[in-house]
């Protein structure tokens, strides 16, 4: 099967979701079932405890955030991201602590803690005791996507939050890792080819430290020339911003940044010129330009990138959004009688709160 029919199963899959709310979650379960064991329900507050709400007061709280600071899409994305990829998506990464996740080095510019507090303190307020610090994240990150323009995917809930969080289980990829390494990470993580070209896209908004690209503009590979398959061009701009190595002061967290796609910037509104940059060779990070060095993603990108009205790629990337979303909020969930609880704070247990 070639990579361009791959995604019309993708598609297909994510059409099941949206349809969901039709005949109560069964048809948007099966889509999950065909590409791995479900754990998670659809609508799990509204039909199976007393918070029929949960899900509403998640979306109120997020949208008064977002009206007043939009940067929070791409810090929830990070967060999630950040959480699911480590020791699965237990919101151990809110947990607080001297040597918790959040104080790992590649967290050191994670943000949307504040507002993942807030609704935790809404949520305590009208049903304690029932929807989880993971849920919350899970939840907020996907209106908070819905608001920048991408879609508002029906979401499988039912998680217990994760009681350890360790500096020590963060190993998260470097942002230059070639597409042959990042393709067995995902796959490491239950996810395939399609899900990294998918989830990828959240890079275009948000920012990223130029520590995570001066190897490309300076000394890619050790060789000590740039990166050659970044555009000229480009390179030369992302210069102004990000000095060489020797003239960078300070920890990375206080290094220069950069807008992950200079595309979108500060609207923080998502689009397809992601992948319109990628095939440009005008990728910030050297991930997302090791999309185009793999078959099956390379056409993905230009599947996505594809701005024509007979196939209108971001509305393509949009719906598998909608299946590879929910993949990655199911790895390594806590469940039912699994080890695990409903934290009264997402900062501490309730055994130390």
């Amino acid at each position: 099967m070639t990579a361009m029919l791959l995604p019309a199963a993708l598609v297909a899959a994510a059409v099941m979701l949206m349809l969901a709310v039709e005949d109560g979650g069964g048809r948007a379960e099966a889509a999950i079932g065909m590409q791995q064991p479900l754990k998670l329900k659809y609508q799990y507050y509204r039909r199976y405890t007393s918070c029929k709400y949960a899900e509403e007061f998640v979306k109120h709280q997020v949208t008064l955030y977002w009206n007043r600071d939009k940067t929070i899409t791409a810090k929830l994305l990070r967060l999630l991201y950040s959480d699911c990829f480590v020791t699965g998506c237990d919101a151990s990464i809110l947990l607080d602590g001297p040597d918790s996740e959040k104080m790992a080095h590649q967290n050191a510019r994670l943000g949307g803690f504040d507002l993942i507090d807030k609704i935790k303190t809404v949520m305590e307020s009208r049903c304690p005791g029932v929807v989880s610090c993971a849920d919350i994240l899970n939840l907020a990150t996907r209106d908070a996507v819905h608001l920048a323009g991408g879609p508002s995917y029906p979401l499988f809930t039912g998680r217990r939050d994760g009681m350890t969080s360790r500096a020590s289980t963060v190993d998260l990829p470097s942002a230059s890792i070639s597409s042959k390494a990042a393709l067995a990470y995902f796959e490491s993580k239950t996810l395939d080819v399609l899900d990294m070209a998918t989830l990828l896209g959240a890079h275009a908004i948000g920012t990223t430290d130029c520590s995570n690209v001066v190897d490309r503009l300076y000394n890619f590979n050790k060789t000590g020339k740039p990166d050659p398959t970044m555009s000229k061009e480009f390179a030369d701009q992302l210069r102004k911003t990000c000095p060489p190595p020797s003239n960078m002061k300070g920890q990375q967290a206080k290094s220069p940044w950069v807008y992950l796609n200079p595309d979108s910037g500060p609207s923080y509104q998502l689009g397809n010129s992601y992948y319109k940059r990628a095939l440009a060779y005008q990728s910030v990070l050297g991930v997302d330009q090791q999309l185009l060095y793999n078959n099956d993603t390379r056409e993905l990108t230009s599947e996505y990138g594809d701005e024509s009205p007979w196939k209108n790629g971001f509305e393509g990337w949009r719906r598998s959004l909608t299946l590879s979303m929910n993949r990655m909020g199911n790895i390594n969930v806590l469940t039912g009688n699994s080890t695990g609880e409903i934290r009264r704070s997402c900062r501490y247990t309730n055994q130390r709160g």
